[in-house]
């Protein structure tokens, strides 16, 4: 069998109906470096520091629809991205300092998918930025399930890997749900394994780690003072990836949750009485205008390349028809450019919360 092994470091050289899809997304707690928590009431309900607004707080004035001439407010996802992944860098520095240790993230790949290539060259992309080690297992597509069971086990037992991810989605005749239950809870930072989504759903109770798109659509909603306590969401898509979490996420903040899928009957009925719409099925311009409530806020999760006609270039667009959406909703995430790099940075506030655990310096 063909495997490779990589060690990077920061220091060192180194449906609505049948054909509804699933487009992967890079995802996954513990709280991050820019976040706290509330107490009893609110479990695992976080403000993130820099912002002085309370979490429930009204829509700014400037988020407000009007009739005149409106235009969504847009809301960008690399400047909170940026933040975050400074204060990573700047603890992990710290720590390199002051111990002489730093996190590193094991990922694993099988196969030859371009977008998985293209996934796990940016999240080591990002972790070589603010001091995160990376190791990389590469195995081909026609590896057996206990092979790579093995790998996964040996990054389990590996104490200097304080993360593991492997890269969805998996060859057909590999079980996915076997192969992300033998990572152990306190390394997954991609926040699937069900000990941690069964911690997620329990009030009361603190998973390791949370799904990082989900926490990714709480920390722009948050950072932004939208106001979540009470409010209607609508969730399209009920992958573990993204739109379970969420839903779980946001009625720890007390959002009352609609949760559509494949079979729901009619969506648009649904999602044009929310506040809130949060979309991640994969299927481009989805989401009609006229599918929102006039000075709703919009997260779109979706990633979808769409060609274009004329041109023949492909380009990326998400779930919501942005040209209409803008116009209705008062907030709107782009794509791309919206939660996509908060992501990416969650996932690196995740495995620095597993090495600070490790180490003892929590």
């Amino acid at each position: 069998m063909k495997k490779s092994l990589h060690f990077r470091s920061f220091f060192e050289t180194t449906p609505w109906h049948k054909t509804l899809r699933k487009t992967l997304h890079f995802h996954s707690f513990s709280s991050p470096p820019s976040c706290t928590f509330l107490g009893p009431n609110l479990p695992d309900v976080w403000i993130p520091k820099e912002n002085n607004t309370s979490p429930h707080t009204l829509l700014p004035q400037s988020f407000q629809w009007s009739n005149d001439g409106h235009s969504a407010r847009i809301i960008e996802g690399k400047p909170i991205a940026k933040q975050i992944k400074l204060k990573v860098a700047d603890e992990i520095r710290k720590m390199k300092s002051e111990i002489g240790k730093f996190p590193r993230l094991a990922v694993v790949l099988v196969g030859d998918r371009k977008d998985s290539h293209t996934f796990i060259h940016v999240k080591m992309k990002a972790c070589d930025k603010v001091g995160i080690g990376t190791v990389v297992s590469e195995l081909p597509e026609s590896c057996t399930e206990n092979e790579l069971l093995d790998v996964v086990s040996g990054f389990n037992d590996d104490d200097d890997v304080h993360g593991i991810v492997v890269q969805l989605p998996l060859p057909q005749h590999l079980d996915e749900e076997r192969i992300m239950n033998v990572i152990r809870p306190e390394k997954d930072v991609d926040g699937f394994h069900p000990l941690n989504i069964g911690n997620l759903a329990i009030r009361g109770r603190k998973p390791f780690f949370i799904p990082c798109a989900s926490k990714s659509c709480i920390e722009l909603l948050l950072r932004h003072g939208v106001e979540i306590r009470g409010k209607r969401v609508a969730i399209i898509g009920r992958s573990k990836i993204a739109g379970l979490p969420t839903s779980l996420l946001l009625q720890r903040h007390h959002a009352t949750v609609s949760l559509l899928h494949a079979y729901t009957k009619n969506p648009e009925q649904i999602t044009s009485e929310a506040d809130i719409i949060v979309t991640d099925v994969g299927i481009a311009n989805i989401v009609r205008g006229d599918w929102i409530k006039k000075g709703a806020v919009v997260i779109d999760m979706g990633t979808n390349q769409v060609k274009d006609s004329n041109s023949g270039v492909f380009r990326v667009t998400g779930d919501v028809c942005f040209d209409e959406a803008v116009k209705v909703a008062s907030a709107i995430t782009p794509v791309p450019g919206g939660v996509g790099p908060v992501t990416i940075s969650m996932l690196l506030s995740n495995t620095l919360d597993s090495a600070k655990r490790a180490f003892g310096t929590n």
